[in-house]
């Protein structure tokens, strides 16, 4: 069965969308949150001001690095890196006699990053270049994280282990498999012990539940929450013969008007004409990260619709998916 789509994905946020101005949103949102820059780059930052004053340019941040008691100088863009950073960025770390320079960016052109390379092999030891990306991720329709990225580093520099950002996506899509998992156990353990619909006794950390339309695992009934905060039942067609499934919905869909008569209510049709399998399907509102009274009430639902496409679909699948 083609279940990719089905996965929690990690995907990446247009930055402008969490901060839409540099300095009106985002360096006022890192001034806040220095720790968690510190944390990707094993620092211990504590912020001394916004908008510090070099003449008649500012830096974004100027930061302490209490470990090594060094002044630290911060400067941001939202965009690939150019030039006009660069220069500024030694501007103000001369002004300030920083230790430590660091310059965050949402992509570090190739130039930029063997320039940081350059300077941190050519400057007194004890003074570091960093080169850090920034990026948004979220896991389907969860808040974006924030993770910085260093990709240019001292040459004795160490990654810390783990990074929050990646830490907390991680946490998080394992809380959320635990929450699919016993979801769909529940699903299952009515369907098995109130219905005889199947005799699955153990649900996945998934987001998706099949059962055997007894054709040689040809054709699957599923439940599922799909992409766009929806719950989903469905006629999978999934066989490793991709006419042979076309030719099945094809025949379905002939029938289209009698099984929805049927089932009271309007389907799904979909094809998918670029994949191998098709699907007939209902959906309706709904995430696992709904309220426990709005999770039962899907499951009630996916269980009725489950039932429902059984006694229709299942005499008619049996004359065609032979």
């Amino acid at each position: 069965m083609e279940t990719s789509e089905n996965l929690p994905t990690i995907q990446k946020v247009d930055l402008r969308k969490m901060w839409p101005h540099e300095a009106r949103d985002f360096t006022p949102w890192l001034a806040e949150y220095l720790s968690k820059l510190g944390n990707a780059l094993g620092l211990r930052l504590k912020l001394k001001r916004q908008e510090a004053s070099v003449g008649d340019y500012s830096l974004d941040i100027l930061a302490h690095d209490v470990k090594n008691d060094k002044p630290v100088v911060i400067e941001n863009q939202l965009e690939s890196t150019d030039h006009d950073h660069l220069g500024k960025l030694l501007t103000y770390a001369a002004e300030f006699d920083a230790r430590v320079m660091i310059w965050i960016a949402k992509e570090f052109r190739d130039e930029h990053k063997e320039a940081l390379k350059l300077l941190n092999r050519c400057t007194e030891e004890d003074r570091r270049f960093f080169g850090v990306e920034v990026e948004l991720l979220k896991i389907d329709d969860s808040r974006p994280a924030p993770h910085f990225n260093p990709v240019a580093n001292p040459q004795k520099w160490r990654k810390p282990t783990g990074s929050k950002a990646r830490e907390t996506v991680k946490r998080k899509i394992s809380e959320q498999r635990e929450r699919y998992q016993t979801f769909f156990q529940k699903l299952m353990d009515t369907l098995r012990e109130e219905h005889d619909f199947t005799k699955a006794r153990k649900a996945q950390p998934q987001n998706w539940q099949t059962f055997s339309a007894g054709h040689a695992q040809r054709v699957q009934y599923g439940a599922n929450f799909a992409q766009g905060r929806r719950a989903r039942v469905e006629v999978y067609i999934g066989n490793t013969d991709r006419d042979w499934n076309k030719d099945l919905f094809d025949k379905l869909l002939g029938d289209k008007e009698s099984m929805e008569s049927k089932l009271q209510e309007s389907l799904e049709w979909d094809r998918l004409d670029n994949r191998r399998a098709s699907r007939i399907a209902v959906t309706r509102p709904g995430s696992i990260d709904d309220t426990q009274e709005t999770l039962e009430e899907i499951r009630n639902w996916m269980v009725q619709k489950l039932l429902n496409f059984k006694r229709v679909f299942g005499p008619r699948l049996d004359e065609l998916a032979r």
